[in-house]
C-alpha cells in the first residue's frame, strides 16, 4: 500500500485493492556441488531451514526442488543422476525434481515464490542465475533469496542481488582457475588423467609424493601409466598406428585388418571407427601425458569441443613407455588430415591410394608445399597438384597398372 493514500477513505470501494488470482503456493530450490564434497543429508535440510524464514506465518514449502550436482552447470544438465542415486543419499527432505524440472514445471503447479538460500544455490555463473530468474518472472513467479535485507527499496534490494550474483561467479573463476593449475602441474609430474588408452592400464606411483587427507577425507593416490598385461595390446596399438603413417589406410580398411586377425589384436567388443581414430590420436601414445586435449564445457551438449594443440599441456619428458616417437605420431596425424581432406575433395588421393593397395604398393607422403605433394608410390616418386584433378588420377592409376 502506498504511503500516499487518498484525503478520505475509499476502502469500502470494490476497486480498492487487487484480490490475488493465485493463491500463494511457495518452493524450495536448492543445490549442494558434490555427494563428495558435501553431504547433502545436512546441507539440504540447513538450506531448507534458512530459506523457510521468508515464508509467512504458517506458510509451509509445496515442493522442494533440489540437485546434487556443480554449481557450473546449465539446468538442462543438472539432476541426471538416477533416482537410485539421491535415494541413497537419506537426505530427509523430499525431492520433487531438480532445477530444470523446476522450471518445466513451476506455471503448472501454480508456483507463485521459489525460495533459496542464496543466488548461488541456484547456479554460480551469473548468466544461468539470471535466465533461471527471468524463465520464473515470465511465468509470474517471484525468486526470494533469503540471504537478502527485507524492506527498503527494489534498487536496494536488486544490488544486494547483483553483488551475490558477482561474488558468486567470481568465486566459480577462482575454482576454475585453482583447478586447471591443479591439473597441468598432475600432467607435468607424468600423471594420468581419466581412462587409460588401450594398450595401457594405470597403477598407483609409489614414488608420488605422499597423499594427506584432504577436507573431505582422503584424496585419491596418483596414478602413472604402465603397459597393458596383455602385450598384444601394445603390438597391436603399434601396429595401427604404423598402418595410418605408412600405408595412409583408412579407419575401415583398418578395422578389417584388425578383425582378421582378433587373436593378434584383442579387443573387448569390437574394434569401431571411433576406438581407431581415437587411439591414432592419442598423444599419449608417444610415452608424455597430455592434458586440456578437450573443452569439456563447451560444444554441444554431451560433447566437448576439441582444443587447439597449441592449448595441450604436455609433460616435459616421457612418464611411460611409449608406442610410437612424438615424430611416428606428429606423421599420423598429419596422413590422417589429408586423409579427410582428400575425401572433402572427392577422394581423388583415396582412388589413388585403393589402386595401390590392389597392386600391393604403397603410397606415403615424403614432402608438401602450398601447391604440390611428392608422394613415393612403389620404387617411384609422383608429384601431384594440390587438389588433384581427376584426369591425373586416371593417369596415375594407369601408370602404375603399366609398370606392374
Amino acid at each position: 500500500m502506498t504511503l500516499f493514500g487518498p484525503p478520505i477513505d475509499l476502502s469500502d470501494m470494490p476497486a480498492f485493492a487487487h484480490t490475488a488470482h493465485r493463491p500463494r503456493r511457495a518452493a524450495f530450490v536448492g543445490r549442494v556441488s558434490t555427494k563428495d564434497n558435501q553431504n547433502p543429508s545436512s546441507s539440504i535440510p540447513r538450506q531448507v531451514a534458512l530459506a523457510a524464514q521468508r515464508l509467512e506465518e504458517g506458510e509451509q514449502f509445496a515442493q522442494y526442488f533440489w540437485d546434487v550436482e556443480s554449481g557450473m552447470l546449465p539446468p538442462e544438465s543438472r539432476g541426471l543422476g538416477p533416482q537410485a542415486m539421491y535415494d541413497a543419499l537419506h537426505v530427509p527432505t523430499p525431492r520433487d525434481g531438480g532445477l530444470q524440472e523446476l522450471l518445466d514445471r513451476a506455471e503448472l503447479m501454480g508456483i507463485t515464490h521459489v525460495m533459496a538460500e542464496r543466488s548461488d544455490r541456484v547456479a554460480r555463473a551469473m548468466l544461468t542465475s539470471l535466465t533461471v530468474e527471468h524463465r520464473l518472472q515470465k511465468a509470474g513467479v517471484e525468486v526470494v533469496y533469503a540471504n537478502e535485507p527485507t524492506g527498503g527499496t527494489e534498487s536496494g534490494r536488486l544490488r544486494t542481488r547483483r553483488y551475490g550474483q558477482v561474488e558468486a561467479e567470481v568465486y566459480r573463476t577462482v575454482l576454475l582457475e585453482m583447478s586447471t593449475g591443479g591439473q597441468i602441474q598432475h600432467t607435468i609430474g607424468g600423471w594420468n588423467h581419466g581412462v587409460p588408452p588401450y594398450p595401457y592400464i594405470a597403477v598407483v606411483d609409489k614414488n608420488a609424493p605422499p597423499q594427506g587427507k584432504g577436507r573431505f577425507g582422503q584424496t585419491r593416490p596418483k596414478r602413472k601409466l604402465v603397459p597393458h598385461p596383455d602385450v598384444r595390446r601394445f603390438d597391436a596399438s603399434r601396429e595401427l598406428c604404423r598402418l595410418r603413417r605408412e600405408e595412409h589406410l583408412t579407419s575401415a580398411d583398418i578395422i578389417r585388418m584388425l578383425a582378421a586377425e582378433p587373436d593378434r589384436y584383442p579387443i573387448d567388443g569390437r574394434w569401431t571407427h571411433t576406438r581407431v581414430e581415437g587411439l591414432i590420436a592419442n598423444p599419449k601414445l608417444t610415452g608424455h601425458q597430455v592434458y586440456n586435449r578437450r573443452a569439456t564445457r563447451t560444444g554441444r551438449p554431451g560433447f566437448s569441443a576439441w582444443n587447439a594443440i597449441s592449448e595441450w599441456v604436455w609433460s616435459p619428458e616421457p612418464a611411460h613407455e611409449p608406442v610410437v616417437s612424438v615424430q611416428e605420431w606428429k606423421a599420423a596425424q598429419e596422413v590422417t588430415a589429408g586423409l579427410r581432406s582428400g575425401a572433402e575433395a572427392g577422394g581423388p588421393l583415396l582412388r589413388i591410394r585403393a589402386a595401390a593397395r590392389r597392386l600391393g604398393l604403397t603410397v606415403t607422403t615424403v614432402s608438401s608445399n602450398r601447391t604440390h605433394t611428392l608422394y613415393r608410390i612403389g620404387g617411384r616418386q609422383v608429384a601431384l597438384p594440390t587438389p588433384v584433378p581427376d584426369l591425373i588420377v586416371q593417369q596415375v592409376i594407369s601408370d602404375m597398372e603399366r609398370a606392374s
